[in-house]
């Protein structure tokens, strides 16, 4: 069989939430299929199974809804946000420290290898390969520079699906124009176009299937009506998507939206719970309206930490009545101290942290990353690490305030039930596994529905 590009006609179209449902589908059609992006930019990563390497949450998740060990394959190069104008660099999974954009892109031929090689390993594993592709594939001045889009789907000779959003505007001039933009050869391999996050009647759109099938020679693939999907989120942006129904909560939570939030999939447990309503705040005063203050993880945690006291929220993470739960980078920055000699994450070797527990924690080269169960606050839970900051315990608790390196801890339903019922005793809470099976089983068959599959499955068998 012929393995699948997913091609966006621009940014956020919804690449990545079709390149899992693809996937989901294709398994439950008996197809042996894997996810795979060659590369993506993202400070939102999971551990994997195999290798204990570090992949993009998208990949990570398609992988785990159809029950596939997570492996760096999915995902052989990643980037994070470095220092200035550069780019912390992950290749199969491993840290090679931080890479100037230029430097990147200059060198961009040398990742080839690491891509062609990581795709050809799953090639004789899997009958198909849904590769997601990054932003747009005809951003003229980089398509020489393109090693998610246009090498994967040349190297590979993929079948490709083109992916719009509707939602805002313009879709017919960007499947025409990426359509045209693309190299021939490539247009040949053009399945059809899915127009996706429709809103309305969709009989009114009936036209527009026409245009593009008769007048661009594109075959339409499907018009997804917009549903929300609050799980596997790729980056911030995706993230701030997310939808609520708050008539039901009783219990307001605020995470601090630092300017390097990084692994903000820890929080999808409180976006779906109808107990919880979940607000991403960026000002001290929006801090007084919240039970419980969160402050995540980053990818600089210095400049956050900076960012952090020049918006006075200091004072606040400073009281003891109200409960401040810290992860990973949230936690390092409740020490006295973050020493960083080496200039791991910043040009500063000793700050100043939020002085909540006692000593410091100091930043060593080497990458800490691995998952596994962990006694968190006297509750066993499953979870991960990512971080080069070091301390004698991976957890602290005193009275209301709460601090891990560990990530994931709100999919343990105990845990989550320990914490809120502590704010409010009628928190009943809800098994969370549970709902996440129900909710990617309901968004794939929801796509199913609205798509046709089996143009899709007998196009990649030609």
């Amino acid at each position: 069989m012929n393995s699948l590009s997913i091609f966006g006609t621009s940014s956020d179209a919804g690449k990545s939430t079709l390149s899992f449902a693809l996937t989901y589908l294709l398994h439950e059609r008996g197809i042996k299929v894997a996810p795979f992006k060659a590369q993506n930019v993202s400070n939102n990563s999971q551990v994997t199974d195999l290798n204990a390497g570090e992949i993009a949450i998208p990949q990570a998740f398609a992988a785990e809804s159809i029950g596939l060990q997570t492996s760096p394959l999915m995902n052989p190069i990643l980037l994070k946000s470095g220092g200035r104008s550069k780019a912390h660099l992950i290749i199969n999974g491993k840290s090679v420290g931080d890479k100037d954009v230029w430097s990147y892109y200059r060198d961009i031929d040398t990742l080839k290898p690491f891509v062609k090689a990581a795709f050809k390993k799953l090639q004789k594993e899997y009958d198909v390969i849904v590769a997601e592709g990054a932003g747009s594939p005809v951003e003229l001045n980089l398509m020489d520079k393109d090693l998610s889009n246009l090498y994967v789907a040349k190297k590979f000779n993929t079948k490709i699906i083109l992916v719009a959003d509707i939602e805002r505007g313009g879709v017919f001039a960007s499947i025409y124009g990426v359509y045209k933009l693309l190299p021939k050869k490539l247009r040949k391999n053009i399945i059809g176009v899915i127009v996706n996050k429709f809103q309305g009647d969709m009989s009114l759109f009936d036209s527009g299937v026409a245009i593009i099938e008769q007048r661009f020679g594109i075959k339409v693939l499907g018009v997804v009506p917009f549903k929300p999907f609050n799980l596997g989120f790729e980056d911030s942006a995706s993230l701030m998507g997310y939808k609520q129904d708050t008539k039901d909560t009783i219990i307001k939570v605020g995470v601090i939206k630092l300017p390097h939030i990084s692994n903000f999939t820890d929080f999808e447990p409180l976006v779906v719970d109808d107990e919880i309503e979940l607000t991403f705040i960026t000002n001290a005063s929006e801090a007084a309206a919240c039970e419980m203050l969160i402050v995540p993880g980053s990818k600089r945690v210095v400049d956050d930490l900076l960012w952090i006291k020049e918006r006075e929220f200091e004072a606040v993470l400073s009281s003891k009545e109200k409960m401040v739960v810290g992860i990973c980078g949230g936690y390092e920055m409740l020490f006295e101290e973050i020493l960083d000699p080496l200039h791991i994450e910043s040009e500063h070797e000793k700050v100043a942290g939020l002085g909540r527990f006692k000593g410091s924690v100091t930043f060593q080269k080497e990458k800490i990353v691995k998952k596994g169960c962990y006694n968190i606050w006297g509750t066993m839970v499953e979870g991960y690490e990512i971080h080069n900051a070091i301390a004698k315990k991976n957890a602290k608790h005193k009275r209301n305030l709460y601090a891990t390196f560990v990530h994931g801890i709100f999919e343990n339903d105990t845990l989550r039930l320990k914490l809120f019922s502590k704010i409010n005793t009628n928190y009943k809470g809800y098994n969370f596994k549970e709902f996440k099976a129900g909710a990617i089983k309901e968004f794939a068959n929801h796509i199913d529905k609205h798509i046709d599959m089996d143009f899709i499955e007998a196009s990649l068998c030609e």
